[in-house]
Formats: structure tokens, C-alpha cells, sequence
């Protein structure tokens, strides 16, 4: 299974946030820059982080975005759901009295592995990944 780059960048973007101490915004472009991506591409991103309630956006001259409060306890999943929405990534395509009736057993398996992973993601925080970070910076500069 793969994501998009679109949830790779939203993974980054959301540490790097979670990183900035409070208070103060970052711009896309410097986002954009230290991921070596657009702006144009990563502003899309940030739209849809801005619209699940994960980051917001502050207009003017010293602007940017910043981590919403309540995110600095955002999951994993909750990132990889804004980004790529909440759709199953499988579902069977055949046409046989087992996947009509709902009961596809090959689909019945996807669909469980992909519930115990939702469950992993779901208890994966940026915040932990963001602390991982911060104490490695602090022993690389002790």
C-alpha cells in the first residue's frame, strides 16, 4: 500500500508545526522551502490540513500557519484523513453472489487488516514524533 506524497508532506508539515513554538506562524514558502516542493503544491496541502481543524491560517505581512491547539494531539490517521479522505482502499471488484450479498471473504480480509492499521495510525501522535526530534536536536547539541 501507498500514500500519496500529499500525506508524506502533510506528516512533515504537521511535525515541523507541531516544532514551532507557539504563537509564531510559519509561511508555505518557508514550509515549501525546507521540504524542496512548490509553494503552489504545498498550499493545497496546507487547504486541506486548514479545513479538517488540524492548522490555521494567518493572513498579513508576518503570517502563516501554525499548529490549532488541539492538534498538537493529532494522530497520524487524522493527518492521512484529511489528506486522502476516509474512503476503504479496498473493495471487491467482482461480480459473484458473495461480494452482492456484502460477503466477499477476500474483501472480508482487507477489509480487517486495513481496520488494524487504522487502529496503529490511530494511535501514532506527531506530538511523539515531534518530542523523538527534539530530543535527539538536544543530545546532538549537548
Amino acid at each position: 500500500m501507498k500514500y500519496s506524497k500529499a500525506t508524506n508532506y502533510a506528516l512533515h508539515t504537521m511535525v515541523y508545526l507541531t516544532l514551532t513554538p507557539r504563537g509564531k506562524s510559519v509561511g508555505v514558502d518557508q514550509l515549501a522551502k525546507i521540504q524542496k516542493l512548490s509553494s503552489t503544491y504545498l498550499s493545497k496541502i496546507l487547504t486541506k490540513l486548514v479545513k479538517a481543524g488540524l492548522i490555521e491560517s494567518n493572513p498579513g505581512v508576518n503570517g502563516g500557519y501554525n499548529i490549532v491547539r488541539h492538534s498538537r494531539d493529532a494522530s497520524f490517521l487524522d493527518v492521512i484523513h484529511a489528506i486522502e479522505g476516509k474512503t476503504t482502499l479496498f473493495s471487491c471488484s467482482l461480480e459473484h453472489e458473495e461480494a452482492a450479498s456484502g460477503d466477499c471473504l477476500i474483501e472480508n480480509v482487507m477489509i480487517e487488516a486495513e481496520e488494524k492499521m487504522k487502529d496503529e495510525l490511530n494511535n501514532k501522535f506527531i506530538i511523539d514524533i515531534a518530542k523523538q526530534i527534539e530530543s535527539k536536536n538536544h543530545k546532538i547539541n549537548s
